[in-house]
């Protein structure tokens, strides 16, 4: 099958509570290395890449990010080199993230925290070209427009039923596709994995509709930041569900939806179609952190 193949998920339903009805969409079995809405992501981008006649893609992210991780691989499936220039200089060793990305091909360019954040400027992207010559860029955590028209694809017809669209959110994009292709009754919910307050305006670049909301309590303090109770929501839904969850994303989604359904806080709609958009990648890595902690790990 090729990478650039249309492919739909399936649908788990979870449970009822409180009157609601949770069902997962499992955007995680996609693909076993280019899984979730990274897919959806990359799809429109190494197209048009392939297209452009370029062999190599250039993009940014974290020591942990899923983001490098499925560019890494779907570089290696389309015979293109990959350079990831990587967040932060102060651990030079391989995280279980890193080294997969390194398996795979991907030339990897540490750069300082200060100069990462020139991650956008014409003339840092300069440089990049100078160093690495020719590429096609893929910008931190995959979202344009591109990226955007692939999400659109996550919902099919057989989601019609569903009155409430749930997601974890980071970059914007993969929210901002269900915005685009939800149907007239469905409302999206965006719970941020982040602390980002200008999220809201981040996602209105790629939409005008109306139709969504965000929820900004489950960060449990900010990007990859976990608690012991987030770890053992992760094992005991994977106990209960057969279901591994993310710790970065849809983990906190999903420990959102349950809480306030449970404490009957939930004000969207009773049929909730929440989207697991993969990220099991990083498990390792943050059992390697939780370890350090003295904490429980992830059962996986």
């Amino acid at each position: 099958m090729s990478l650039f193949e249309s492919q739909n998920s399936v649908n788990q339903f979870l449970t009822s509570i409180n009157g609601c009805e949770i069902t997962l969409k499992r955007e995680d079995l996609l693909h076993p290395t280019v899984s979730g809405n990274k897919f959806r992501k990359l799809k429109y981008n190494l197209q048009q890449a392939q297209a452009e006649g370029h062999d190599a893609l250039l993009t940014f992210g974290g020591p942990f990010s899923n983001h490098l991780a499925a560019t890494a691989a779907a570089a290696r499936i389309i015979g293109f080199k990959s350079i990831g220039v990587v967040r932060g200089e102060e651990d030079r060793s391989l995280n279980p993230t890193l080294q997969f990305c390194k398996d795979q091909g991907m030339t990897l360019f540490p750069v300082s925290r200060s100069d990462y954040r020139l991650k956008n400027q014409a003339q840092f992207i300069d440089q990049l070209h100078y160093q690495f010559g020719d590429f096609y860029l893929i910008p931190e955590g995959g979202t344009n427009p591109k990226a955007v028209k692939g999400c659109k694809e996550i919902l099919t017809k057989n989601d019609a039923s569903f009155d409430v669209i749930a997601c974890s959110v980071g970059t914007g994009g993969t929210l901002a596709g269900l915005i685009e292709s939800a149907l007239p009754h469905q409302r999206v919910v965006g719970f941020s994995a982040l602390r980002n307050r200008n999220l809201k305006m981040e996602i209105e670049k790629w939409t005008t509709k109306q139709n969504w909301s965000l929820i900004h309590d489950y960060t449990f303090g900010g990007y990859a930041k976990v608690s012991p109770e987030l770890i053992d929501f992760i094992n005991t839904f994977n106990k209960n569900f057969k279901t591994l969850l993310d710790p970065v994303y849809t983990a906190k989604l999903l420990f959102g939806i349950f809480e306030l359904i449970k404490n009957k806080q939930w004000v969207g709609g009773k049929n909730i179609l929440a989207i697991h958009t993969g990220g099991r990648q990083g498990i390792a890595g943050m059992n390697q952190k939780l370890s350090q902690k003295k904490w429980s790990e992830i059962i996986f």
